[in-house]
């Protein structure tokens, strides 16, 4: 090989292309990897969005973005808003919103736990971003990476990494993030506060649930149905018990499928020209902000619901708020019976996460409804 060849191959390498941001995002990618593979913080997205944004970053590696490569065919299913549905359809197919209806009252802590998305919607305005920005970074409060992405792909596609990276980051860190508020806004009595055991919910209710909540919800805020609908439908297949080889792919092998597609969509719009900017610094800190302030007014409410009840509801599980499922509710857990060994708090705590990922969703309706 002479030299003009030599030349030729080193022009059409990555080399030439090397920049300081490549290389940092680069190191990003890494050590996000590190913590999926190592500190197994949401391996399922977390290892994919990293691989992602690593492919998109490797200099010379752009083009899989460019029309025609790889995964800008896999991005089409986020463009066109098909990946978090089906990502719903899954959820659905594995919730039990059996906790929920046997304790109504807890779907106010679900409820409640969206306060930290208005929170965060208002410092957002504050800060400078728009509306659809605005938006986009206030749904990480929901800690609901699948509504995150829907919201931000309609409102503020180009903050989609950022974004993406921060909601399954916050939803990683549930069991660091959310114990040191819990205790710091409940008292050790209150924490040591032992709930009574559910009553059975029949079978005919969990059917005719998730039907009236699509009807319902989807007539007052049709925004919500891309999410919610799949959402429901995923659980009517599960609790009508007649098709269960529907259930099951939609619980394992379709959710699988869509996880690597939706991953690797994602972190490949992080590359270091989008990513590497002072509104990432402030979309990650504002997405902490979100997540605190719905685990606070989750636990706040709970507070509320204790007196109002007269020590009936242990306030902790008002942190399940947040759509973290069933992360938030094993915190809950954990924390209570570090209190009291007797206490049994996961069941009570399903109740408002499962509500709560309801919540993220019509939080996100609201949000296109008024912004899109």
């Amino acid at each position: 090989m002479d030299i003009t060849g030599l030349y030729t191959l080193y022009t059409n390498s990555g080399i030439p292309q090397i920049t300081l941001g490549s290389i940092v995002m680069i190191i990003i990618c890494l050590v996000l990897i590190y913590l999926a593979i190592v500190k197994k913080y949401e391996p399922l997205l977390l290892l994919p969005i990293a691989f992602g944004a690593l492919l998109v970053n490797i200099p010379g590696g752009q083009y899989l973005m460019e029309p025609g490569g790889l995964l800008h065919f896999f991005y089409q299913g986020i463009a066109l808003v098909i990946f978090p549905p089906l990502i719903f359809l899954g959820i659905g197919a594995m919730i039990d919103f059996g906790p929920m209806l046997a304790n109504p009252k807890t779907i106010l802590l679900g409820a409640a736990a969206q306060f930290g998305i208005m929170g965060a919607f208002v410092f957002a305005m504050l800060l400078g971003f728009n509306e659809q920005e605005a938006s986009s970074i206030a749904i990480i409060g929901g800690a609901d990476g699948p509504t995150a992405i829907f919201l931000t792909a309609l409102l503020a596609p180009e903050m989609l990494g950022a974004i993406a990276i921060a909601a399954y980051s916050y939803m990683a860190l549930v069991p660091i993030i959310q114990p040191p508020i819990m205790k710091l806004l409940t008292t050790k009595k209150e924490r040591q506060i032992q709930m009574i055991q559910l009553k059975p919910v029949s079978k005919r209710t969990k059917i005719i649930f998730p039907i009236m909540v699509t009807i319902v919800v989807g007539i007052l805020l049709p925004a919500t149905l891309p999410l919610l609908g799949m959402l429901m439908l995923g659980n009517l297949m599960r609790e009508s018990g007649v098709v269960d080889r529907l259930t099951e792919t939609a619980q394992n092998s379709l959710i699988n499928i869509v996880t690597i597609f939706l991953g690797l969509s994602v972190g490949a719009t992080a590359s270091a020209k989008h990513f590497l900017t002072v509104d990432t610094l402030s979309i990650i800190a504002l997405g902490l902000v979100a997540f605190s302030l719905g685990t606070a007014s989750g636990v706040i409410f709970g507070k509320i619901m204790c007196w109002w009840t007269k020590g009936e509801i242990n306030p902790l599980i008002g942190a399940a708020g947040v759509s973290a499922v069933p992360m938030a509710a094993r915190v809950v857990q954990v924390v209570g019976q570090k209190e009291n060994p007797q206490n049994f708090l996961l069941m009570h705590a399903m109740g408002p996460n499962v509500a709560g990922v309801i919540g993220s969703a019509v939080a996100a309706g609201i949000l296109l409804a008024l912004y899109g």
